[in-house]
């Protein structure tokens, strides 16, 4: 196996996301899968940081993933200000896209776990025209409630068993990110936490345009189709992890004078 550089991260709000472009970030994912390699990949925001903050065993996952990639803006911001100027945007459904391309082209399989029956139709429907070539191994739509041991066990020897490389995983944060940890060691794939992206692959939400995700101001375009179930995710996380980020990025350029 080719043996992959260290990854460079850092530490925002005492959570560590991984400072590398998004290609390279692409090329670390697309190289362990060629292995089947059990490594996880969470795909940060300024949610899930401050659920992070807020929750330790939930902080031991982001401290123990393989990869956490810079989804927000927010963060991207940061990690400049912290010293890596060239940190690009490393967001869900780029990701998806990249993988896919990157799968297709070197005869990888794919495993989509979560979301809704219709979602998945529509992902599959859309797959088969963006990547015709791709080989999707399996589409499993689990229970909303918490799986039983005897469900999870019959999930896991679905997707080993369907031989796919790459297993992206639709639960929500930050219940995807605690099965991805939890089951790690018994996956042999690399698996990717998307959320929201597999409703916008599908069609069922609009994503934002470029002008307004450059801009940071993606969770309010997010808002304006959701507001009912985010309102009170927003008006909890944005403000503290705006406190936050900015004392700490205050304090690494005071010491840097």
């Amino acid at each position: 196996m080719t043996v992959m550089c260290k990854i460079p991260k850092v530490c925002i709000i005492n959570s560590p996301v991984s400072a590398l472009p998004f290609e390279r970030q692409i090329d670390t994912i697309i190289e362990w899968a060629k292995y089947k390699v059990g490594k996880f990949v969470c795909v940060a925001n300024v949610h899930m940081l401050m659920e992070a903050y807020w929750d330790k065993s939930f902080h031991s996952v982001l401290r123990d993933a393989d990869l956490v990639t810079p989804d927000g803006m927010p963060l991207v911001w940061v990690i400049r200000a912290l010293g890596f100027k060239n940190q690009n945007r490393v967001a869900g459904l780029d990701i998806l896209l990249a993988v896919c391309q990157r799968a297709e082209a070197s005869s990888q399989s794919v495993f989509f776990v979560g979301s809704t029956e219709e979602t998945l139709r529509g992902i599959r429907s859309r797959l088969a025209k963006d990547f015709p070539k791709l080989h999707v191994a399996g589409m499993v739509s689990p229970p909303f409630r918490p799986m039983t041991s005897m469900e999870n066990q019959e999930l896991i020897d679905t997707i080993n068993g369907s031989g796919a490389n790459l297993v992206f995983v639709a639960f929500g944060c930050p219940k995807q990110e605690m099965w991805m940890a939890q089951n790690r060691t018994q996956v042999n794939a690399v698996m990717i936490g998307l959320g929201a992206a597999f409703s916008l692959y599908a069609g069922v939400y609009r994503r934002a345009p470029l002008w307004v995700r450059q801009a940071g101001l993606e969770w309010l375009y997010r808002l304006c189709q959701e507001p009912k179930r985010l309102w009170k995710r927003y008006g909890m996380t944005i403000p503290p992890f705006l406190i936050l980020a900015l004392r700490q990025v205050v304090l690494h350029l005071s010491k840097n004078v």
